[in-house]
């Protein structure tokens, strides 16, 4: 398989655990919710947190693999994440229906870009 494109993107995320969505701004670029019989979590830009947040933690950066992904494609989350798992470096993965996103700890993503592009991973 040829290594994957991604895309940095030049925006702070915080991860969010919500009561409802009633304070959530769906008019930006980026927000991810999902919902389980446990709780109710949010992915934003930092500065969109809702106020009635339950918990947050913020200092995410992001990448985007670039491109549509085939449901039948096999390991392109495992092989950036064992890459980065190597170097200690945590990743948070959202996925959507196109692509996935991959938001680090904005005091590791220099570093993991450079480790990205030594194994050949295209960083736009």
């Amino acid at each position: 398989m040829e290594k994957i494109e991604l895309q940095q993107i030049g925006l702070d995320f915080t991860v969010c655990k919500i009561k409802n969505i009633s304070s959530v701004d769906f008019t930006r670029e980026f927000v991810f919710l999902s919902k389980t019989e446990d709780e109710l979590s949010l992915v934003c830009e930092s500065t969109y947190v809702p106020t009635d947040a339950i918990a947050w933690e913020a200092g995410w950066k992001g990448l985007k693999i670039v491109g549509m992904l085939d449901f039948g494609m096999i390991g392109v989350i495992a092989k950036i994440s064992n890459l980065l798992a190597a170097a200690e470096i945590s990743i948070f993965v959202v996925s959507t229906y196109n692509t996935d996103y991959i938001l680090l700890k904005a005091t590791h993503i220099e570093k993991a870009i450079q480790l990205l592009e030594q194994e050949g991973y295209k960083i736009l």
